[in-house]
This record gives structure tokens, C-alpha cells and sequence, in this order.
């Protein structure tokens, strides 16, 4: 039987990378003959047909449901990658319960700036422009919690070096696959 897999919870706001790591890893990880799973937030709400909105009651049903989701999948994968918002650190904290001891929280950060200029699906533009009012870590009224128990940081900012960043994320994932596999 194939042991527990890792399970990579990538937090931070929409545009900061989760998902294009996510995809990196994935890539890398295959070619060294490794399993790998990836619950994407915006995938699993479309494929699962998730009917939640982005309030934080909403966002923590949603995350909670991913929960379960690795559960129902760990032992069919070396790693499973989640890059998701997961935005509230008291639902990340029953997460990194719940998961352990195979769970890691990635911290994907960056600058409000950053983020407003790449801004790949649109959302910081609807919210500047009152279209979207409760866009998470940008509206007062949806706050990010900057998680303060993470394994791995990587700021994917201004001025950052995004194959740096890859490069840092993959070496981690595979350190922590081999590690769990002694």
C-alpha cells in the first residue's frame, strides 16, 4: 500500500502564483516519477459544482471540503498540492490539524501592487471599481490573515525571481516527499 501522501496547502492572495507553481511542481515532480495531485480553489468549486460564495463562512466550508478531499485521495499520490486563498488562520490551523502529519502551508505573498498589475482574472479591477465589494485581502470587509505558522514563504512580488521561487518551491516539495518516504 502506497503511504500517506504530503500535502502542499499553498495560501495567498488571487494573482500571487499559487496556481502557476502549483502547475511547475506538478511538471517537475512527474518527471522524477512521482504521483501528483492538484485541488486547485477555483477548479474544485467548477468541477464540484460547489455552490459557495467568498465570505470567510463560506471560504471556511469550501477549504473545510478540501479537507476532505486529500483525505479521500492521500493514498493514491505522493503529494497532493492545494493553491487556495484559504485566507483565515483559525480554519488553516483545524487544516494543519486534520492533515497532519504530512501537511505543509506554503505562504505565497506578495505586494498589493503587484498583484493590482497582473491581475489575471480581472478581480482587482471589478474591486477598485465597486463591482466586486468583498474581494478577499483587498475589501476592509475580507480581510487575509497573514498565516504565521508556515513551512515555506515565497514572495512572489516586485522584484522577485520567479525561477527562483519555482526552484525554491520544488526543492522543498521534493525534500519533504523523500523525507516522508525513509
Amino acid at each position: 500500500m502506497k503511504s500517506k501522501a504530503n500535502i502542499f496547502w499553498c495560501t495567498g492572495l488571487s494573482g500571487s502564483g499559487k496556481s502557476t507553481l502549483a502547475e511547475y511542481a506538478k511538471v517537475e515532480l512527474e518527471s522524477l516519477g512521482f504521483t501528483v495531485l492538484i485541488l486547485d480553489g477555483d477548479v474544485v468549486r467548477e468541477k464540484h459544482k460547489v455552490q459557495l460564495g467568498f465570505d470567510r463562512k463560506d471560504v471556511e466550508k469550501n477549504n473545510l471540503y478540501i479537507v476532505k478531499l486529500c483525505e479521500n485521495d492521500r493514498y493514491n499520490y505522493d503529494a497532493i498540492i492545494v493553491p487556495i486563498i484559504s485566507p483565515i488562520n483559525t480554519v488553516r490551523t483545524t487544516i494543519r490539524r486534520l492533515l497532519s502529519p504530512s501537511y505543509h502551508l506554503i505562504y505565497i505573498c506578495s505586494d498589493i501592487d503587484t498583484l493590482k498589475k497582473r491581475d489575471t482574472k480581472g478581480l482587482y479591477k471589478k474591486a477598485g471599481d465597486g463591482k466586486i465589494t468583498n474581494l478577499i485581502g483587498f475589501s476592509k470587509s475580507n480581510p487575509y490573515d497573514i498565516p504565521n505558522d508556515y513551512n515555506l514563504m515565497l514572495n512572489t512580488g516586485k522584484n522577485s525571481d520567479v525561477m527562483k521561487s519555482k526552484k525554491t518551491f520544488l526543492t522543498f516539495l521534493t525534500s519533504e516527499i523523500f523525507k516522508s518516504s525513509l
